[in-house]
């Protein structure tokens, strides 16, 4: 009770209160607008907020990172365009519903999902971060390797399709981050004489290059367009509270959410496609699914807002980022000495407490200012994107200066960004490639030291959390090659059965 009280007193401070305030509603605004997305904006913000106190900076990119999803819906279901690339799935009903004169309904439906998820999600954090908490003293150096690798896997295995490109660009992650010196010896590595390399690829350069600059560049080669909506008219209050209607669905989404977000690598898309199938395949009317159906905008917005608060368990409990988003907040941890994880539970639980609530106050902020700002942010919305595109690339190139005033950052930050654009353009991921940057440090300095105690390659794997780890890893690799061997006999056969029938047509 001591520390919960202590957590309100540390968010009724004025500087946390404001922060809380920008972050919900800037969020709102950035995910509102096309082009732009939450991880656009918290590279942009991340060099800002390291002079700030860890809870004033944490809650600010807490809120842009919860409540950009919100304001994503707003330009996918009315103009067919998502404001961030997880509100995809929204345009498939949400947009529909529009073109039959049920913009407000559609939007209340959106949003109503989205906080119901969010505070859900938010509920299964405080029950399950302690509980993880409590058992990661039990990890050792071998333990906490092995996660860091799971995550490794997870992540690779998770963009189904790409998994030698996702596999290629993780590889090339870890190797940006053993460029310079190492954290042992302090000898050089892959500094081949130039001084510039010495100090290696600060995470957050690399960041800020292959997300917002190259958005900006791909705002600037692009055509110049300012999208145009119809006003909202009604009261979206009414509207919200029809998600009730949809409680099984909304709930089920939630953990879908939940579940998906807790797993390294995984996030919204498979949460939103699992929520989405699941509600097609109990509705009574499964054929109105992709033309206009409140079940599937419930299923789709309530599974993609439960991952935010669910992502950060994990980081929270074991030190460990789940996407590239809890990786760039893992940064803020660190640059104020804030160690997540089990000490953070032990020595520091007012400021655990203190995100907590700070979690549950920007939904309710966001939903309240969903209700009274749709028709502001359409104007918002109408920004040209070569002038977005521009603003983009100065903010970027401004905090990439500020870190520490080194035109060398600006200029590695921009052959990133080049990067980015060209990974962009052949449709690949950028995020293994963070991951790789960040769980790459955590498995190296893990590595070395569990290597003092390792005789036979068996006594990595000699205790049950390391075992069960190993164990893990091991099966989903195997999985993942059988499921691609059954996709290519599949694929085979249906070649052979269509040759042959072109040959009997040929006959």
């Amino acid at each position: 009770m001591d520390a919960l009280l202590s957590g309100l007193d540390m968010l009724a401070r004025f500087d946390v209160a404001l922060a809380l305030l920008i972050g919900s509603i800037g969020g709102v605004i950035i995910g509102a607008i096309p082009g732009v997305g939450p991880p656009v904006a918290i590279a942009i913000l991340l060099p800002a907020t390291f002079s700030l106190d860890p809870l004033v900076g944490l809650v600010m990119l807490l809120g842009i990172y919860g409540s950009s999803m919100f304001g994503g819906a707003l330009p996918a279901i009315l103009i067919n365009t998502p404001g961030t690339a997880v509100n995809a799935l929204t345009t498939y009903d949400g947009h529909p519903m529009t073109e039959r004169g049920e913009a407000l309904r559609a939007l209340g439906l959106a949003y109503g999902a989205s906080f119901v998820s969010g505070i859900l999600s938010i509920i299964a954090l405080i029950l399950f971060a302690p509980f993880l908490a409590k058992i990661a003293p039990m990890f050792g150096s071998r333990e906490i390797f092995l996660a860091a690798l799971l995550g490794i896997v997870l992540v690779i295995l998770a963009h189904r399709g790409q998994t030698f490109a996702a596999g290629m660009l993780a590889a090339f992650g870890i190797f940006l981050g053993t460029v310079g010196l190492e954290p042992v010896k302090y000898t050089q590595r892959y500094t081949f004489g130039q001084d510039w390399l010495v100090g290696g690829f600060d995470l957050i350069v690399v960041v800020l290059g292959l997300f917002a600059l190259s958005q900006a560049f791909q705002l600037l080669s692009g055509e110049d367009s300012a999208p145009d909506a119809q006003p909202i008219k009604g009261s979206m209050l009414r509207a919200i509270g029809e998600v009730f209607r949809f409680k099984r669905l909304a709930a089920v989404g939630s953990g879908f959410g939940v579940l998906m977000g807790m797993i390294p690598g995984v996030g919204e898309f498979t949460a939103q496609f699992l929520s989405y199938t699941y509600a097609q395949k109990t509705s009574k009317k499964p054929e109105d699914f992709g033309k206009g159906s409140p079940e599937g905008l419930v299923a789709s917005e309530a599974a993609n807002n439960a991952v935010p608060a669910a992502a950060m368990i994990p980081l929270l409990a074991l030190g460990i980022p789940g996407e590239a988003l809890t990786a760039m907040m893992l940064s803020v941890f660190y640059v104020h000495n804030v160690t997540p994880g089990p000490g953070l539970f032990q020595n520091q639980l007012d400021f655990v407490y203190a995100l907590y609530i700070a979690m549950i106050l920007l939904n309710v902020i966001v939903v309240v200012f969903m209700c009274f700002s749709s028709n502001l942010l359409l104007r918002i919305i109408r920004i040209p994107t070569r002038f977005l595109g521009l603003t983009i690339l100065i903010l970027s190139f401004v905090g990439v200066y500020s870190l520490r005033n080194s035109m060398t950052d600006c200029a590695i930050a921009a052959g990133f960004g080049l990067f980015g654009l060209i990974l962009k353009r052949q449709n690949l991921p950028v995020v293994p490639i963070i991951l790789g940057m960040v769980l790459g440090g955590i498995m190296e300095v893990k590595l070395r030291s569990a290597m003092a105690r390792v005789k036979t390659p068996l006594d990595f794997v000699d205790r049950p959390i390391a075992a069960f780890i190993a164990c893990a890893i091991v099966a989903l690799i195997v999985l993942h090659i059988w499921g691609v061997v059954r996709e290519r006999r599949a694929g085979l056969k249906e070649f052979e059965h269509d040759h042959d029938m072109h040959d009997t047509q040929g006959n």
